[in-house]
């Protein structure tokens, strides 16, 4: 660019920059006098992206009043346009944040740890919602405040509108579109309302309520009713503006804040229920779950926080990093090219960011790591306008349209392209200045006596250089070009014996100035100008860059002893093993297995199947898996806050990567119940899961099986252990508990006549009447009543566990499983007479003075009396030796090992309606096996197959090659990131992973460092 066409350049945009008529409001008057004249510029011999697909070259641009006005090739010029040449330069649509805080207060967090005494009630004061977590009254426009600084920063970054809100709340409320011009607030919000926001995340709120994920979900639902039922006329005796407002906003778009691929599937799970096609913002590891999050079939809005490699130098510091992390850092930047490849729609966002400079550097990794340029400029401008249902005036550059762009020097998308300005509403905020000299080509060097071959290459604005010695020897340099001054530095030889320093201009083509040699002399120095860089070496270093990178596979799950392909089932014939029927014929040897389609298909000896895959079970033991009736592994909260939180699901929760489902199939456990906490006299709904390691959360749980419910006894539902100021929350007596019950299920007794008169009336008038509100946790309630879910009740002491058992006749149902149950033998005819099954721990006691008058023989002599009795783990580390625990009721009143064997098999099984089809090795049951190397209840035994619908989910034969390949892995992996901190890349300081250990006494959770691998 000439001198001449620079200053005009300058002339233009200080013009416009003086210029206050251009979007001033007309009722805001000007101090002096009022500049109206139009502000027209016309930018020519520009290569334009009109949008993410449209590319024009040597084409025309023009703006008028903050909009563009017209754009092509060939185009007449308006007389009164200010002129700008941009040949060389590119112009690109300015990019577009679909999730922002920018200009919103900052959210007060004023949350309570936990110790503090417990808000029951909400505080907020007016017409709104009963819980403080449900904001959906709050509009963003109303706090909106332009912030010069922020919005300098992310014009920077090439940012032209953003979609601010405020990220408070599971109901956040609505966001709107906002320019970042620096103008009145009045003159840069675009659209006051454009979404509706949601997230797993209660925010600033202190009420008690929700405290867990599961707790979140289920409040989120009920906030759907509710609102609906506002709708429909159920708001007659009270005003809820939170409903209002939730209601109106179902209009928009609805953002969820999601966070990670799990969250992201427990989301689209939401929408799903209630018909709302979520846009949900993702946590940038979906790649790690692309079928399930395919198939939600969800518009997602994808950070690009991409994590730093860890500093790894130290071995303590490497032996924390779990694989999980360690290949996440190396795989991220793949995300967006997996989703683009998998056909999952989705817009970047700068949030998660330390600095929205870091914005595009890592659009450009992802760039690398596989993302086509035409997906990745969508992502950054059409498609976050899109689903703001704002493209018609942002993420492209149409007539009509505001003009929102940025000039460069180039590609985007290419490390050495700048962003020289970035126009916002038609206003110029320059970035970096536009006539950088391009000094590519090849010099001769003289300094002082001593000639070298210079080397400048890269683009205007972003060049490196090479200095060599008889054009071979190349010597270390660093090069900068500041506007028209230059520094150069270089070693004076190829040891590295000294520097020569040397600024300089540029006088033509050529270059000169002065410097300082080794030994501190002052000289003159001369770079004569050569010739032009060939095509082929100016593409060098670009090509070395593009080289293809090696990446490590994505493994499910996740994690360690993750798997590069998910276990299929297969033909499976074990040969020749003794079997442990738990049926008529008792234990069988030199008995052969078939497995197929997932069933157990033939039993007996001989036998054959063509194609199928042969295990030798000479010497082995082979039984059903084993079933944990009270676990709470894979979950990622146990425990809510209410005496009744019947609403919340364990289901909602599951922990598909959680590496104690690998370590208890290491031990033969096939399935388990996930059960809700002991904090509630009612808790939550319990998930049945099959230990499908690898599978997503759903397919863990077991299709068609009956629902459960977790209810709770003793000290913690009365808050004994809660420390003292905690206990405000009724019931704070074992009498009080009773009554939680009594009350409960008499609540559920009165929503069904409601809902039975409401069904009653004449058509005509019902559809004149509001129905009754939907309460999800009477409904639930009301399950148990009609004997469609099943209560599993965690007790200890004999006379709250013979209360329970009245307080059900009177109800008329029946408890079906009393878990822990350490006093069980004091009243096991009695609950032989109720029919309720008994579900205990071996010979775990002494932890707190409900268990002092705990015994050995408790199950032994449960099980004499005829009930039902199974031992379970509550404990993840127990849940691996369940088969031991089993064995302690052989010792422990002289139970037959058969029938020790079928307290952690057929007998769970029973308790949880599943004996029709597993817990047994029957034909036509499901193939849900464990071959053992010895008798099951020995210590000596080991799981050395488990097999789950006739998939080998665990092969011990296969153990060593993991824990080799997973070694190697992170060797791997360690060993890339330590070249990145020798390069002088950014690194994070390692921390230690914290896994929470949930028990059943865990009134919120314990938890403890680990090594996940």
């Amino acid at each position: 660019m000439s001198k001449r066409l620079y200053t005009v350049c300058k002339v233009a945009l200080l013009l416009l920059t003086l210029s206050i008529g251009a979007f001033a409001q007309e009722t805001f008057p000007a101090n002096g006098v009022k500049d109206s004249r139009l502000q027209v510029y016309a930018f020519t011999n520009a290569t334009i992206y009109v949008d993410y697909q449209t590319v024009l070259q040597n084409a025309t641009l023009i703006i008028k009043e903050g909009k563009v006005e017209q754009v092509g090739a060939g185009i007449a010029i308006p007389k009164e346009a200010i002129v700008t040449d941009l040949k060389g330069k590119t112009i690109y649509p300015s990019f577009v944040d679909p999730y922002s805080q920018y200009g919103i207060p900052a959210v007060k967090a004023e949350r309570a740890s936990w110790g503090g005494q417990p808000q029951l009630d909400t505080k907020t004061s007016g017409p709104f919602n009963w819980n403080e977590a449900v904001k959906a009254e709050y509009n963003a426009y109303t706090e909106f405040t332009v912030n010069p600084k922020e919005a300098e920063n992310l014009r920077k970054a090439g940012f032209g509108a953003v979609n601010t809100f405020r990220a408070d709340g599971l109901v956040r409320g609505s966001s709107a579109l906002v320019s970042l011009a620096s103008d009145r607030d009045q003159n840069v919000v675009l659209n006051e309302r454009t979404a509706a926001h949601f997230s797993l995340d209660k925010g600033s709120s202190r009420q008690s309520y929700p405290s867990s994920m599961m707790g979140y979900i289920a409040l989120i639902r009920q906030t759907y009713l509710d609102a609906q039922w506002y709708k429909n006329g159920g708001n007659k005796t009270f005003n809820d503006q939170s409903l209002e407002s939730f209601n109106r906003n179902q209009s928009l778009p609805s953002i969820f804040d999601a966070s990670d691929k799990l969250n992201l599937l427990r989301a689209a799970k939401i929408g799903s229920e209630f018909g709302v096609n979520y846009i949900i913002k993702g946590g940038g590891d979906e790649y790690q779950r692309i079928n399930d999050v395919k198939a939600t079939k969800a518009s997602l809005i994808i950070p690009v926080n991409f994590p730093d490699a860890y500093d790894v130098e130290d071995p303590y510091d490497a032996m924390m990093v779990s694989l999980a992390d360690l290949k996440h850092w190396e795989l991220a930047p793949t995300n967006p090219s997996v989703l683009a490849s998998n056909g999952v729609a989705f817009a970047f966002t700068a949030s998660g960011l330390k600095d929205p400079s870091q914005y595009l550097s890592n659009i450009r990794k992802a760039v690398k790591a596989g993302l086509d340029e035409k997906t990745a400029l969508k992502a950054m401008t059409a498609t976050p306008a899109q689903f703001l249902r704002s493209d018609n005036t942002v993420g492209a550059l149409r007539k009509g349209m505001l003009a929102n762009f940025v000039v460069t020097n180039g590609n985007l998308f290419e490390d050495d392209t700048k962003i020289y300005q970035n126009w916002v509403q038609g206003k110029p905020y320059v970035l970096a200045e536009i006539n950088e000299i391009d000094l590519s080509g090849k010099y001769n060097l003289m300094v002082g006596n001593t000639s070298y071959l210079l080397e400048i290459s890269g683009k205007p604005g972003s060049p490196s250089a090479k200095v060599k010695v008889n054009d071979t020897t190349e010597l270390k340099s660093t090069f900068k070009m500041s506007q028209d001054l230059l520094s150069l530095s270089f070693d004076a030889d190829k040891e590295g014996n000294g520097k020569i320093r040397l600024s300089g201009w540029m006088v033509g083509k050529d270059l000169k100035g002065n410097g300082q040699l080794v030994n501190g002399e002052w000289i003159n120095w001369t770079a004569t100008y050569a010739e032009a860089l060939k095509a082929e070496e100016k593409k060098e270093e670009k090509k070395e860059e593009e080289k293809k990178e090696e990446l490590g596979k994505v493994i499910y799950p996740f994690t360690a002893f993750g798997n590069e392909t998910l276990p299929k089932s297969e033909l499976i014939l074990i040969k020749n093993a003794t079997i442990w029927t738990n049926e008529a014929q008792g234990i069988v040897t030199e008995t052969d297995v078939l497995l197929k389609d997932g069933k157990i298909s033939q039993i007996g000896k001989n036998l054959s199947s063509a194609g199928a895959r042969v295990i030798d079970g000479t010497g082995k033991h082979l039984t059903a898996g084993i079933i944990d009736e009270h676990t709470h592994i894979a979950a990622t909260s146990i425990n809510d806050v209410q005496s009744v939180s019947a609403e919340v699901r364990m289901g909602d929760v599951i922990d598909s990567e959680d590496i104690d489902i690998y370590r208890q199939l290491a031990g033969g456990v096939v399935a388990g119940q996930i059960l809700h906490g002991s904090a509630n006299a009612i808790g939550g709904q319990s998930a049945l899961v099959k230990y499908r390691w690898g599978l997503a959360p759903e397919q863990l749980k077991i299709n068609g099986a009956d629902g459960f419910i977790k209810c709770a006894l003793g000290e913690n539902v009365k808050q004994s252990n809660w420390g003292d100021g905690n206990t405000i929350r009724y019931p704070q007596t074992r009498m009080g508990v009773e009554q939680v019950f009594v009350d409960a299920f008499t609540r559920a007794q009165e929503y069904e006549k409601e809902w039975n008169a409401y069904n009653a009336l004449p058509a005509k008038t019902k559809a004149a009447t509001a129905a009754p509100r939907r309460d999800l946790e009477l409904e639930t309630l009301l399950e148990i009543l009609r004997k469609k879910r099943f209560i599993s009740c965690h007790s200890y002491v004999q006379s709250e566990i013979n209360m329970l058992m009245k307080v059900a006749e009177r109800f008329d149902f029946r408890i079906n499983t009393f878990t822990h149950i350490l006093e069980g033998y004091k009243l096991a005819d009695k609950m032989a007479e109720h029919g309720v099954a008994a579900s205990t721990f071996a010979d775990w006691w002494a932890y707190k003075m409900e268990v002092r008058e705990a015994i050995p023989y408790n199950a032994a002599l449960m099980n004499g009396e005829g009930v039902v009795t199974a031992i379970n783990s509550d404990d993840a580390e127990m849940a691996r030796r369940l088969n031991q625990e089993a064995a302690k009721t052989v010792k422990y009143g002289g139970v037959s090992e058969e029938e020790a064997w079928k307290m952690v098999t057929l007998n769970p099984a029973k308790m949880l309606h599943l004996d029709n089809r597993m817990g047994s090795i029957k034909v036509g049951k499901d193939a849900d096996v464990v071959l053992w190397s010895d008798n099951p209840l020995s210590i000596y035994a080991k799981a050395e197959k488990t097999i789950i619908d006739g998939a080998v989910y665990f092969d011990i034969e296969q153990e060593q090659a993991k824990r080799t390949a997973l070694e190697q892995e992170k060797a791997r992996l360690i060993q890339k990131m330590l070249d990145v901190k020798k390069a002088g890349g950014p690194t994070q300081r390692p921390a230690m992973r914290q896994k929470h250990m949930f028990h059943c006494e865990d009134v919120i959770y314990h938890s403890h460092a680990e090594n996940l691998d």
